[in-house]
């Protein structure tokens, strides 16, 4: 940018050292003089150790008065700027500094908390993105903390080469200021560092990224054993679990973008979700659109941009987006929103066709008639899914895992009895009739049998029947259009 004269640079950024850093190297390298403001330290020479203040430059407009003066090219470095703009001296000679710096190859560089610049500051500057650490700098970060910490503390390191490979994947998604943090964290426990950390910086790691309020992280099975039926979807994720390979590429396959599960209600699209999660061992995050929204004019956009930006920093990983037609209804109508939908629905669009990050988008709904026509063409997903009710096969392997997970022997229950038994039910109401039976058995100081649970499934009807010609009308739809997911 700096190359081809870019005059006004902006950085957003909570990571000001950072940002700070890379002006200074950028600096050095160029031989630039490089000069730096803020409301605290006025002017003062970016490049020394110690700097003086320049006298009189306090004021915002006073110091870029001061810069406008300057004759030879030169880097400026403003902090925390945007919120002093809304004094309209300050805002005037930036605008002419600004068209100065063109004129005089001379470079404006704003590093800001904040995103909050006029227009007009906008129309003129570039926006710059800080980049997160590529597994090369990870690696030098990792080893960079560690040798710092076993300068002060007795540390001990013990980590195969298959282990820093795994600490880099966990580290992957971070700032430098955060993989340190992580780094050091783990070494404060127990003055170890080895392969019993992996799992306690991962935690870390979430819970950071989820202090952020925009995805919620997926507690998944950990073995497909544990999900019954979806036979079609669990075939089709191991015939892709390594399509994101070197070996894959090569070959010339594209990597899965994402897959759309249409399905009743109930009828475990949840489930599903987690599926694929587990079969290729990747975290689960959940964005919640309703949580999106926000009432001030461009917030619910940039809210948005932010998830799916966080989704990919934290890659790879599977992003789960539940009921999406509920966020997209009014995508057809501007009048509803102010056309807020509409803006939220094609920033959805441009990221899931133009994104290269290993993100799986997952998205699940109920109602085909509320979701924009453009979401259903072909290539926007890799596969649409139809999750039915389960079959009767898929309700007896669902009956074994949930009474295997009550520390019962499903050998001894009559599984076909009950399958033919809970004919329309989901897996979700299933699971509630088999609770619902062990809390009756409780009462009565009785074990749990396939009495009881008969007697549980008759007493609490499906949603299949009491919703029955809506499901109708969703099968009817599917039929063609979508793959069994069982």
């Amino acid at each position: 940018m700096l190359t081809a004269g870019h005059p006004c640079i902006t950085i957003s950024t909570f990571e000001e050292d950072d940002a700070l850093a890379l002006v200074r190297a950028v600096a050095l390298e160029s031989g630039t003089p490089l000069w730096q403001w803020s409301i605290i330290t006025s002017i003062v020479d970016g490049l020394v150790t110690d700097p003086a203040p320049i006298p009189d430059t306090e004021h915002p407009a006073a110091a870029l008065y001061h810069l406008s003066l300057q004759v030879k090219p030169f880097m400026a470095v403003m902090l925390d700027l945007a919120g002093h703009l809304k004094d309209e001296r300050t805002l005037r000679i930036l605008r002419d500094l600004v068209r100065a710096c063109e004129r005089t190859g001379a470079h404006l560089i704003l590093v800001d908390h904040l995103d909050t610049l006029p227009p007009v500051v906008r129309a003129w500057s570039t926006p710059f993105e800080l980049s997160l650490p590529e597994p090369a700098e990870i690696e030098t970060i990792l080893r960079n903390t560690l040798r710092q910490v076993c300068k002060t503390d007795r540390v001990q390191v013990e980590l195969s080469r298959q282990d820093v490979a795994s600490v880099i994947q966990i580290l992957r998604g971070l700032n430098a200021r955060q993989l340190r943090r992580l780094i050091l964290d783990a070494c404060a426990d127990d003055s170890k560092f080895d392969a019993s950390d992996l799992p306690r910086m991962l935690a870390a790691k979430r819970a950071m990224l989820e202090g952020e309020g925009l995805l919620d992280y997926i507690q998944t099975p950990v073995s497909l054993d544990e999900i019954g039926g979806l036979r079609r979807l669990k075939d089709w994720l191991t015939h892709r679990q390594h399509a994101l390979t070197k070996d894959a590429l090569r070959f010339g396959l594209q990597p899965p973008k994402g897959i759309l599960m249409l399905g009743v209600q109930g009828a475990g699209k949840s489930l599903a979700a987690k599926a694929v999660a587990t079969a290729w061992r990747w975290p689960l995050l959940r964005m919640d659109m309703g949580a999106l929204y926000d009432r001030y004019i461009g917030e619910s956009e940039r809210r948005l941009r932010e998830s799916l930006h966080q989704a990919e920093r934290m890659a790879p990983l599977v992003l789960w987006i539940d009921e999406i037609e509920k966020a997209m209804a009014s995508a057809a109508n501007q009048s509803v929103d102010g056309g807020l939908s509409r803006r939220m629905f094609a920033t959805m669009l441009t990221w899931m066709q133009e994104h290269t990050a290993p993100v799986f988008m997952i998205a699940t709904a109920n109602d085909i008639e509320a979701l924009p026509p453009e979401l259903l063409r072909k290539g926007r997903f890799d596969e649409i899914f139809f999750v039915d009710l389960p079959a009767k096969d898929a309700r007896e392997q669902i009956l074994a895992i949930h009474i295997r997970k009550r520390a019962r022997d499903p050998g001894k229950f009559d599984l076909p009895a009950l399958a033919v038994a809970s004919e329309g039910y989901s897996g979700a109401e299933i699971e509630q009739a088999i609770i619902s039976a062990l809390h009756e058995a409780f009462a009565a100081g009785d074990e749990l049998t396939t009495d009881r649970i008969l007697l549980a499934l008759k007493n609490s009807p499906p949603l299949s029947v009491t919703m029955a010609e809506r499901v109708q009308i969703l099968r009817q739809w599917a039929a063609g259009r979508c793959v069994p997911a069982d």
